[in-house]
């Protein structure tokens, strides 16, 4: 079985309408947070910045909440503005929908194939893993990974899920041998 790997490359832009000028997509720059203490309650944002007029505005984290409930690791992450802190929180769907919007994964990424998967004895075996969740559609992905057209891909590819849904969870698929 060959491995298939998507990597995301960068943070992902965000679609969410600015209020200034009215673009929709947004980014977080170098991940920042804000943290507002008020008496012993808390609120964290992450900041984010219009792609198109530079205007910053804030994502809801966490609202009025008491800073025992908070693990000092993740708490002292807000403070330092920790990277990996600001991926977990910018890819968790909660925040996304609480705050509205999506993520635009355009150019985020890239997709890791074996070079030499062509010497294989036909069928291949194929397993592509998500390393982050990148929502793609088979049908595309399997075409830019073995150079086919989509119709083709149709043709000679059994899949253990739907071609033409997008997922980001991992799956396997079979290229039977052309004609």
């Amino acid at each position: 079985m060959l491995p298939w790997v998507v990597r995301r490359t960068r943070l992902p832009l965000l679609s969410l309408r600015c209020v200034d000028c009215r673009a929709e997509s947004a980014t977080t720059g170098q991940g920042r947070f804000r943290v507002n203490a008020n008496g012993k309650l808390l609120d964290v944002w992450l900041l984010v910045r219009c792609v198109a007029c530079d205007r910053t505005s804030k994502l809801t984290v966490h609202e009025r909440t008491p800073v025992r409930s908070f693990d000092p690791v993740e708490l002292h992450g807000y403070r330092v503005n920790d990277p990996e802190l600001v991926t977990s929180r910018l890819l968790d769907p909660l925040l996304a929908r609480r705050n509205r919007f999506t993520l635009d994964w355009t150019g985020a990424w890239r997709l890791e194939t074996p070079s030499a998967w062509r010497d294989e004895a036909w069928p291949v075996q194929v397993e592509v893993v998500f390393e982050d969740p990148v929502p793609v559609r088979p049908e595309r992905l399997i075409a830019q990974g073995l150079g086919l057209s989509r119709n083709e891909v149709l043709r000679r590819v059994k899949c253990d899920i739907p071609l033409r849904r997008s997922t980001s969870t991992g799956f396997t698929f079979v290229v039977m041998a052309g004609d």
